[in-house]
C-alpha cells in the first residue's frame, strides 16, 4: 500500500488529484478559518467532525464511523469522481489528515495519499498557498465499505490473550492513567501496548524512515495481528497509515477509548 506522497511529487503531479484539508485538533474549532486564511489551491475544507464522523454516542464513541451513504455524499461534495486521485493533508504531520485517508481507504478507494509533512512541507518546498473558500465541481464516485479492517470493542480486548498486539496510540500518560482530559475513565485497555502517534513522525513532521523498527521494538511484525485504537479513532487511524508504510496490516477499533471507558462493565488498567 503506497502511503504517502512528498511535496516534491504533488508539485509536479499532472492532472492534480482532489485536496482534501483536514485542519482539525482537539479543542481546537478554527479548522475552517485556518484553512480559508491559506490552504493549498484548489484544495475543499474537509470537516472531521460534521463529515468524517458520525454523532457522538456513548455506545459508539466521540468519533464513529459516518455511515457510508454519508461519506460518500461528502466526497461528492468534494469533487471526488470514479477515476480521481485524493490526497488529504493537514497542519499536524498528518494526525487528523489520516482520518480522511482511512475512511476513503474504508469506503473502497485505493488512490488516497497522505502529504508527507502536510502544509509545512508543501511550503518549504516552494508551494502556494492561496485564500477562501474552494466550491468543486460535484463528484460522482460510489463508496462502498470494508476496505480496510476494523475491531469491535470485544475484538480489540481479545486480542492480546490470542497472540496479537494491541496498539494504544494515545500519550503515554493518558494510557498510564496520569490524565484523562475528555473521556470519562483514565486507563487503558488490559495487555494494549503504550505505542504514541506522536512517535511515528520526525521532529518536522515527516513520518519517520525506522517506522518498521519502531513498531518491530512494540512487538509488531509483518504477519502479527494487529489492532490500534486512540481516544475515538482519529489519531489511532495515522498509526494505522505508519504500520501501512511499513508494511503491517492493522485493523482500527472506530470506538476507541472513549467507547470502552463509557461502558463501567470494562476494566481500566493504569501504569505500565
Amino acid at each position: 500500500m503506497t502511503v504517502l506522497v512528498s511535496a516534491a511529487e504533488l508539485l509536479t503531479a499532472a492532472p492534480r488529484p482532489v485536496l482534501l484539508d483536514v485542519r482539525w485538533a482537539l479543542g481546537d474549532p478554527h479548522g475552517r478559518e485556518r484553512y480559508l486564511a491559506g490552504h493549498l489551491p484548489g484544495a475543499v475544507f474537509a470537516d472531521l467532525e460534521t463529515e468524517l464522523a458520525a454523532p457522538p454516542t456513548p455506545a459508539g464513541g466521540r468519533h464513529p464511523l459516518p455511515p457510508v451513504e454519508g461519506l460518500q455524499a461528502a466526497a461528492r461534495r468534494w469533487g471526488i469522481r470514479a477515476d480521481s486521485a485524493v490526497v488529504a493533508y493537514d497542519a499536524t504531520g498528518g494526525l487528523a489528515a489520516a482520518r480522511a485517508w482511512w475512511l476513503l481507504r474504508w469506503g473502497g478507494l485505493t488512490e488516497v495519499r497522505l502529504l508527507d509533512g502536510g502544509l509545512d512541507a508543501w511550503v518549504a518546498a516552494g508551494g502556494d498557498l492561496e485564500t477562501g473558500d474552494v466550491v468543486p465541481e460535484p463528484g460522482d464516485v460510489v463508496l462502498t465499505c470494508g476496505g480496510m479492517p476494523t475491531l469491535t470493542a470485544d475484538e480489540a480486548a481479545a486480542l492480546p490473550a490470542s497472540g496479537g498486539v494491541l496498539l494504544d496510540a494515545r500519550a503515554g500518560e493518558r494510557y498510564r492513567g496520569e490524565v484523562e482530559p475528555v473521556d470519562p475513565r483514565a486507563g487503558h485497555v488490559p495487555g494494549a501496548v503504550s505505542a504514541p502517534t506522536t512517535e511515528n513522525l520526525t521532529a518536522g513532521g515527516t513520518f519517520r524512515d525506522d517506522l518498521a523498527d519502531r513498531f518491530a521494538a512494540l512487538g509488531v511484525r509483518p504477519g502479527t495481528a494487529v489492532g490500534v485504537y486512540c481516544g475515538s479513532g482519529v489519531t489511532a487511524a495515522h498509526e494505522v497509515a505508519a504500520l501501512a508504510q511499513a508494511g503491517i496490516e492493522a485493523a482500527l477499533w472506530p470506538g476507541s477509548w472513549s467507547q470502552w471507558s463509557a461502558d463501567p462493565s470494562r476494566p481500566a488498567a493504569t501504569g505500565h
